[in-house]
């Protein structure tokens, strides 16, 4: 029995719609992906931010009994302004470099890279051309990523 064009037209429009559900759903997951990642990425950084905002007074306060220290050995040679500059410009090129460094880390760090690898593979998988199949005539033929040929019977049934 040769397969009617309503029939191809349904064969075709579930086609499309269980397509269009497949990747409603792939899209659904990734965002419901990215949604977990970034909030434990928040929740970790929170809790980095929390432990250096705890410290930060401690070491302050030590810091500054340091550069005094230091300052005071050298004012016999320096004098108490030659000491205080030596001191002070060592202060800024460690926290030049120290900042340099904290901003190379955070441009380095990838952030949500579960779901840029997970949506990378689905772009993939969906752009990657499968070779045609030479179909038998009054037959509709479709293959998976297997290879495996889903095929519709004459009918439409």
């Amino acid at each position: 029995m040769h397969v009617g064009s309503e029939q191809t037209d349904r064969g075709v429009a579930a086609l499309v719609g269980r397509m269009a559900d497949g990747f409603s759903r792939l899209v659904t997951q990734h965002l419901q992906l990215a949604r977990v990642e970034l909030a434990e990425d928040a929740k970790a950084m929170g809790l980095d931010v929390a432990s250096i905002a705890v410290f930060v007074p401690f070491l302050l306060v030590g810091y500054a009994f340091v550069c005094g220290a230091l300052a005071a050995v050298l004012a016999p040679w320096t004098g108490w302004a030659g000491a205080l500059a030596l001191v002070g410009a060592a202060n800024l090129v460690g926290g030049g470099l120290g900042i340099l460094r904290a901003v190379k880390r955070m441009k380095s760090r990838q952030m949500m890279d579960d779901s840029v690898s997970e949506l990378s593979r689905s772009m993939a998988a969906l752009t990657t051309a499968q070779p045609r199949v030479a179909a038998t005539p009054g037959v509709n033929t479709l293959k998976d990523t297997t290879g495996m040929a889903f095929k519709e019977p004459r009918d439409g049934r």
